[in-house]
């Protein structure tokens, strides 16, 4: 049914609310004060026109827009846009009944996301490589993406020739794409087991498209020069499809925020280390423990601390903290821990630190939901949020990183010493 609906706020997910006479009606791509035209269905509408449009709204980068699923913020001036997602925080904390001052956001998009996973498949017996619809599993092709660094400028064309060889097989695969100072880094998933014969071909198809390391599920197939990442003072070597903060300026700004926090601290944890992004930083004024439930990352950080002059010393152990999360005991001989777990947060993990004595609690996180919610353990442990900071490095998406630093009381009055009041 179509409807003239005016919008009054802005959703979690940068959709347009407005009142209808049912409840909430979300309209994708309109911005409050704005009255539209929208085909309703339920609390979702589809967006017809923009009868009267809003002064932050923009002209999109991208003709994809709106189309694409990737991006869902295109249109919204820079001003509005940031006030929309430490909103995304406010509200996050506010729910768990977490009190806390947000910083501003801070933009760290830099050149562009340095990693990318396209997805493949047949359509009308041609291999099309690209990313979804917006709430679709329907496949659009991409021939560019103004998200993405320089370096991945020819990532689409790359992945299509090597979905090629691929896609008469008949699996769906997801390609996935890393920019890294040697070239580009490929690790592709779907296809399940290769004979000899298809093995081979991929690896002709890597040299002739130039590529740095093609895997296949994170089995190397070729690796023609190091993929390499610089990580502060480190070059590291990540395992295939391994986690890399999506842009270098967000690893850049995540770890000075991390590094600020821990000044002074002289022996640090740091759990879900990955490939030790922050690690290798913190190991320049600070010992390091750093623990991750990945073997082969845990591997590709102690290869890089082994070719890293002037560190302190950094111990690994590979650890399921979900399962088995550091203890009281095991944690009371840190000045600091710093995490950084997935998307489902580290509350198994925080509810030791809130039982601990350790000082300061630095946590990283990918999801404002789950991070208002060990936020909430913390401070009922009597730890107090000193500063939280959002993040911005998934330009145009509803997607915000947090910093979030914990100090118990006693620990605000000591300079030099883990975070700063």
């Amino acid at each position: 049914m179509t409807e003239t609906l005016t919008i009054t706020r802005l959703g979690a997910r940068g959709d347009g609310i407005a009142e209808g006479p049912h409840g909430p009606v979300y309209v994708p791509f309109a911005l409050p004060g704005e009255v539209v035209t929208a085909d309703v269905e339920g609390e979702r509408g589809r967006l017809l026109g923009v009868e009267t449009p809003s002064p932050d709204r923009q002209a999109a980068e991208c003709p994809l827009f709106g189309h694409c699923g990737g991006c869902a913020a295109q249109h919204m001036a820079p001003l509005p846009y940031s006030r929309w997602k430490r909103d995304i925080v406010l509200r996050a904390l506010a729910h768990a009944g977490v009190e806390a001052e947000v910083s501003p956001l801070v933009d760290a998009h830099g050149a562009g996301r340095r990693r990318v996973t396209f997805h493949a498949r047949q359509v009308e017996g041609k291999a099309t490589v690209g990313f979804m619809a917006a709430r679709s599993h329907a496949l659009v092709r991409i021939e560019s993406c103004p998200v993405l660094t320089p370096g991945l400028a020819s990532a689409p064309q790359k992945a299509r020739a090597l979905a090629g060889l691929l896609l008469p097989r008949g699996k769906p695969l997801d390609i996935q794409v890393t920019d890294t100072s040697g070239g580009l880094d490929i690790d592709i998933r779907g296809l399940g087991k290769a004979d000899d014969r298809l093995r081979a071909a991929l690896v002709d198809a890597a040299r002739a498209l130039d590529l740095a390391r093609l895997s296949l599920h994170g089995d190397i197939l070729i690796e023609r020069r190091p993929p390499l990442v610089t990580m502060g003072p480190a070059a590291v070597v990540p395992p295939p499809g391994s986690f890399l903060q999506a842009t270098a300026a967000g690893e850049e700004t995540l770890a000075a925020l991390v590094m600020e926090a821990c000044t002074g601290a002289r022996h640090v944890a740091d759990l879900f280390t990955g490939c030790g992004p922050f690690a290798l930083r913190l190991a320049r004024q600070a010992k390091v423990h750093a623990v991750e439930n990945g073997a082969e990352a845990l591997a590709a950080l102690q290869r890089a601390v082994r070719n890293t002059q002037g560190l302190k010393p950094v111990t690994t152990e590979a650890r399921d903290l979900f399962r088995r999360p550091l203890l009281p005991p095991e944690l009371d001989r840190f000045d600091a821990v710093v995490l950084d777990p997935p998307r489902a947060g580290a509350e198994a993990q925080v509810r030791q630190i809130a039982l601990s004595r350790v000082p300061l609690a630095v946590s990283v996180s990918c999801d404002p939901g789950t991070f208002a919610r060990d936020a909430r353990i913390l401070v009922e442990a009597g730890m107090q949020p000193i500063r939280v900071v959002p993040v911005d490095q998934f330009r145009y998406t509803h997607h915000v990183e947090v910093v979030g630093v914990f100090a118990r009381p006693t620990q605000q009055k000591k300079k030099g010493k883990g975070g700063r009041s």
